[in-house]
């Protein structure tokens, strides 16, 4: 019985993966057009926009296209913003800043 649980917690944890949409320096209609696909295509009553560094304010934007403009019904749940230590190719070590934003929709 343990191993099924595992199992479902995996299978979970796999099928919040695919709601995860990952900013970076396309722009900010780009990313609208992936969540919009994910409330509707793909049915998902949670998607999460993940940016890091200068990329933040293309996530914030787009959470707020979305909201605003295409799918008024959603709401934001959840905003996460945190510091991850980056190492470049040089081997040098810095901060980058982080931010993750989840956008919830009701099912009808």
């Amino acid at each position: 019985m343990a191993e099924e649980t595992k199992e479902a917690k995996t299978t979970k944890k796999e099928r919040n993966d695919e709601n995860v949409i990952y900013v970076g320096h396309k722009p900010p209609m780009s990313y609208v057009l992936a969540v919009v696909t994910q409330f509707q295509g793909s049915g998902s009553e949670e998607v999460i926009i993940k940016a890091r560094g200068r990329s933040i304010s293309t996530a914030v934007d787009t959470a707020e296209i979305v909201r605003n403009r295409f799918i008024t019904d959603a709401t934001i749940k959840e905003i996460k913003i945190s510091t991850e230590s980056v190492t470049n190719e040089e081997g040098r070590t810095s901060n980058v800043s982080s931010i993750e934003i989840t956008l919830t929709k009701k099912k009808k």
